[in-house]
């Protein structure tokens, strides 16, 4: 049985502890979990063992320590009571599975038959094409690089890409 005296010391320990460590323990357990509610109730869940292990007369000789100790612990339990999650319930959350990334290769090979087709085009446009769809500058980038008006750009690149598609509907 503990006294009311050695309570109240168990209690202002446990509170100091609480004051110096809670930050830390939050970040800690963030960082393995990746949820801000899960890793705050991992660290009250924390906090509130140790209580129960001082209540008990336990007696702890590096109060940090202890409290990673049982945090890893409860951060272990955590990932072992994860659920893995059936196909059916993720469809009836409307979670619906692509047949693969196909579309996306033919994206990136159009996109690469696209970029050999620039050589094609008048030199004005290749120029500033390269720079607009390779290299993924702006129309005020290409216009500082040049020398030439943000508008002479623009146009530049618009006639460049309606070229550009009429070359490519030829393929």
């Amino acid at each position: 049985m503990i006294t009311p005296k050695k309570e109240t010391k168990q209690q202002a320990i446990l509170s100091t502890a609480h004051h110096d460590f809670d930050k830390a323990l939050n970040l800690h357990a963030f960082f393995k979990t990746h949820n801000h509610a899960t890793s705050e109730d991992l660290v009250q869940d924390t906090f509130t063992k140790t209580w129960k292990y001082l209540i008990k007369g336990g007696k702890i000789d590096m109060m940090k320590y202890f409290l990673y100790h049982v945090l890893n612990n409860l951060i272990v339990d955590e990932y072992r009571k994860r659920k893995t999650v059936s196909l059916d319930t993720l469809l009836e959350k409307g979670f619906e599975p692509s047949a693969g990334d196909s579309r996306r290769l033919f994206d990136v090979l159009d996109g690469k038959a696209a970029i050999l087709l620039i050589q094609n085009l008048p030199r004005t446009y290749q120029k500033v094409m390269r720079m607009r769809y390779v290299q993924d500058l702006s129309i005020k980038e290409i216009s500082l690089i040049t020398g030439q008006s943000k508008n002479t750009i623009a146009v530049q690149a618009h006639r460049g890409l309606e070229k550009l598609k009429l070359l490519y509907k030829r393929l």
